[in-house]
């Protein structure tokens, strides 16, 4: 097992990643993400800002960070912290607990970026990710409304109610 950032030759299989994610959130009938464009995908990368964990030669999970989002988390941003989105388990590996190995990816790398949480979100009231989030470690603190959502992806424009998490470091 291995964690790197991702290359410019990853954005498809980061594309299939999120076909297969999307297509269990639809199963799950809870919020599904929107179909990004390779462009966009493409653009994380070059910002270093994709994030896999490789088995064998095979992404097996990634996941996006950022170093601000203020339209989530608003007053509480202040530039002091990670925050993770969109991770995405491949279906070959689903079941392994890689949110394990990334909680422990991400404290060494806020640690190294100066940062004091890793924080992240999930939309509507996922009971299910609550669960999984706190039982890696994360505090969950509570259901938000957002505010203001015309800057986010489209998910967040048709479900307004946020779960946040966090782990202070």
């Amino acid at each position: 097992m291995e964690i790197a950032c991702c290359s410019a030759t990853d954005a498809d299989a980061i594309l299939k990643l999120y076909e297969a994610a999307r297509n269990l959130q639809t199963a799950r009938n809870v919020v599904v993400w929107p179909a990004f464009s390779k462009e966009f995908i493409e653009a994380e990368i070059a910002e270093k800002r994709q994030w896999k964990l490789v088995i064998g030669e095979e992404i097996a999970c990634n996941w996006v960070i950022t170093y601000e989002d203020k339209d989530i988390w608003e007053e509480k941003e202040k530039g002091d912290a990670i925050y993770i989105h969109r991770i995405a388990t491949n279906p070959h590996f689903q079941g392994n607990r890689f949110i394990t190995p990334l909680v422990d990816w991400a404290r060494n790398h806020a640690r190294e970026n100066q940062k004091t949480y890793i924080r992240l979100d999930t939309l509507g009231n996922n009971t299910r990710l609550i669960q999984h989030y706190t039982s890696a470690g994360f505090t969950f603190l509570g259901i938000v409304q957002l505010k203001d959502t015309t800057q986010l992806p489209a998910h967040y424009q048709h479900e307004p109610k946020c779960c946040l998490f966090e782990i202070p470091l």
